[in-house]
């Protein structure tokens, strides 16, 4: 496996395990108040990590690079606080299939803003996770 694929399957195993544990913190917390705490302790853990990794260079941040982080940042915070108000509504073995359809946005987004080139496998598998998500949803 290549160090890109475990670090994947890290985030993967990792967002299992954050569609839990935030549905247990939205029980009995409002769905944006959840976001912030969330925010605050992700920053704090980033902030953290990147102090013992020694990756602080500041200044090798040019102003695309800001823009482009900072948009991230912004789509980050929205996609969050819609996802915790979809747990607050809703139950996990709904949501989480429905916000997995981000992998086929991606690829798409992909394919279309950075030129990727895809392969078939990859288009496959963009069709099985929709369906995938389409099956779980059937009542």
């Amino acid at each position: 496996m290549k160090d890109y694929q475990l670090w994947a399957l890290a985030s993967a195993v990792f967002a299992g395990i954050t569609a839990i544990l935030a549905k247990k913190g939205v029980e009995t917390v409002p769905s944006n108040l959840a976001v912030a705490v969330r925010v605050a302790v992700v920053l704090v853990f980033a902030v953290g990590i990147a102090i013992a990794t020694r990756q602080t260079a500041i200044e090798k941040l040019d102003g695309r690079a800001w823009m482009f982080l900072a948009l991230s940042g912004v789509a980050t915070g929205l996609s969050w606080l819609c996802y915790f108000r979809a747990l607050e509504l809703g139950p996990v073995s709904a949501v989480a299939p429905i916000d997995k359809l981000s992998f086929v946005l991606a690829v798409i987004l992909g394919v279309v803003a950075l030129h990727e080139k895809v392969t078939a496998n990859v288009w496959i598998g963009c069709g099985l996770i929709a369906t995938g998500v389409l099956v779980t949803l059937r009542p």
